[in-house]
């Protein structure tokens, strides 16, 4: 074919020994499936190229196959920087085995490292990881005994204390769009995200790399307010297979997540009653008009589902870190997509505005926490998870409310609108997290307020440790909660029960001016 366009084995033929591979992609949202699968194939036919550092920033893959999963060969990757792990299991698997070298950076952090690679400075400085696994500190983001290079450092500006995050050149951007021309120019009308593409393109392209671009259509002309990747800065143009395509990892396509179409909000599935809806009902109990806030993947997103069955969406942004900005955010496996949205922006752009307070308040997941109030999202035992945005939001939230159930794996029952615990799981509130991926210290020092909802209780954070501050009508603090914690924690002179609302198989009538408790 004329102009740039190659066959997907031709593209990545040119990717040589050693190289730094970025690729861009939320979950399977713009990840350039069929150029890793023709690089898979590549290598598994040949053997080259071989001992490739892979630099990505949020999560990409599906948990099995597909995505960043098909570079988790023994020699074809040695070394990964990414900000979020658990979607590419195999990679976690070769970390544990010192198989590769392994570091996890804040999803942010890194997406700010594609610009400043763009702009050839030598580090992209920040406060995000203070006091967490990524400080060095505590670790420097290194996941296991074989990774020894030392690239976060603490250094002073006005007598302020900030991590410094060394930058390197790019040798190979692998993206994706959805219509080029001969000219390589890039446009993406049919993806659900813009991501951190023109960052990563630039990023290659000034360090003299290759930019690689799976599309699934040419166009002879384009207009120009349509193009997200010049041309100039692309290398290669790869016409996809259909398969190797999907908008997302569950979706072959969704013109309400492209933004053609309004979607009616009451087409959506109200939630089933349990303790998913109760931990989400009680934090939404935190919005208030005209909040603008971040939704984590897992539990916070019942948060959008329960503004919506409230009618309460059209007074309060909700946002994810990948670039929404209002609407309704999509659920696993869908998660970062979006409906209905007021504007889509790069992920860089939307880190900025995490990372410089704008967040008023912030909904995510906690696995583990302890008497400190830390938290762990990242690591457990052998398995790495990875921080995903969890840092960059959790630090500069003005408020963060973290959501889960008290134990792992338990079961429940709400006869009557009153809470019965009828199987226990596994311990969540420990002496100590085994990774420290939220602070506690560090927010006590900002006054943040940090909030811990369970289906059972509420936690708030002071400046002596956890307080117990509100209980499920129908639990038992000293059997129900005390007796399922390592620790003990504070009790709030002021205890007082949950909304019986919560509980109950009905709409709450829940309106912001008496959102808060």
């Amino acid at each position: 074919m004329p102009g740039k366009v190659v066959s997907a084995e031709d593209a990545v033929a040119r990717i040589r020994d050693g190289s730094t591979v970025a690729t861009g992609g939320f979950v399977g949202i713009g990840f350039p499936e069929h150029l890793a699968v023709a690089l898979e194939q590549r290598f598994q036919r040949t053997g080259a190229p071989r001992n490739l550092t892979l630099m990505y920033a949020a999560g990409q893959g599906d948990g099995r196959e597909k995505g960043a999963n098909h570079f988790s060969h023994e020699g074809l990757v040695k070394r990964v920087v990414g900000g979020h792990w658990s979607l590419v299991p195999k990679f976690g698997e070769m970390a544990m085995q010192n198989q590769i070298e392994a570091y996890n950076l804040p999803q942010g952090v890194i997406s700010h490292m594609f610009r400043d690679i763009a702009a050839k400075r030598p580090r992209t400085i920040s406060k995000v990881g203070l006091q967490t696994f990524v400080d060095p500190l505590n670790g420097g983001g290194r996941m296991n005994s074989c990774t020894t290079e030392e690239i976060v450092e603490r250094i002073q500006f006005d007598g302020e204390t900030y991590l410094a995050y060394k930058t390197w050149p790019l040798h190979v951007a692998l993206l994706r769009g959805t219509t080029a021309d001969l000219d390589g120019n890039i446009t993406m009308e049919k993806e659900a995200l813009f991501l951190e593409s023109l960052a990563i393109a630039l990023a290659a392209h000034n360090s003299g790399g290759l930019v690689l671009v799976q599309v699934e259509r040419l166009a002879g002309a384009l207009h120009p307010r349509q193009v997200k990747i010049p041309g100039i800065w692309v290398d290669c143009v790869v016409l996809s297979r259909p398969e190797n395509h999907w908008q997302t990892v569950a979706q072959v396509y969704n013109p309400g997540f492209a933004h053609e179409i309004m979607v009616p909000t009451a087409t959506l599935q109200a939630m089933v009653m349990d303790e998913r809806k109760i931990i989400a009902r009680r934090a939404a109990m935190e919005l208030t008009p005209k909040c603008v806030v971040n939704l984590g993947v897992g539990m916070p997103e019942g948060v959008a589902h329960i503004a919506n069955e409230e009618g309460l969406l059209e007074s309060l942004t909700l946002t994810t870190e990948p670039g929404v900005i209002g609407g309704i955010p999509a659920s696993t496996p869908n998660f970062g997509a979006a409906i209905n949205v007021a504007a889509l922006i790069d992920q860089p752009s939307q880190f900025d505005f995490y990372d410089g307070g704008g967040l008023d308040l912030a909904f995510l997941a906690f696995a583990q926490t302890d008497q400190e109030g830390n938290v762990n999202v990242s690591k457990f035992g052998r398995k790495v998870a990875g921080a995903g945005g969890f840092i960059n939001i959790s630090q500069n939230a003005q408020k963060v409310v973290f959501m889960g159930t008290f134990t792992n794996g338990l079961k429940i029952a709400v006869p009557g609108g009153r809470l019965e615990i009828c199987r226990e799981g596994c311990r969540k509130f420990l002496s100590h997290v085994e990774h420290m991926t939220f602070s506690g210290d560090y927010a006590k020092t900002r006054k943040q307020e940090v909030l811990y909802i369970t289906e059972r209780c509420v936690f708030t954070l002071t400046q002596h440790g956890l307080e117990l501050t509100e209980i499920a009508p129908g639990i038992d603090v000293e059997r129900d909660i005390l007796a399922q914690m390592d620790f003990r924690p504070l009790i709030s002179e002021k205890l007082r029960l949950m909304d019986e609302r919560i509980f109950r198989d009905s709409l709450m009538g829940l309106t912001l001016k008496t959102a808060r408790l």
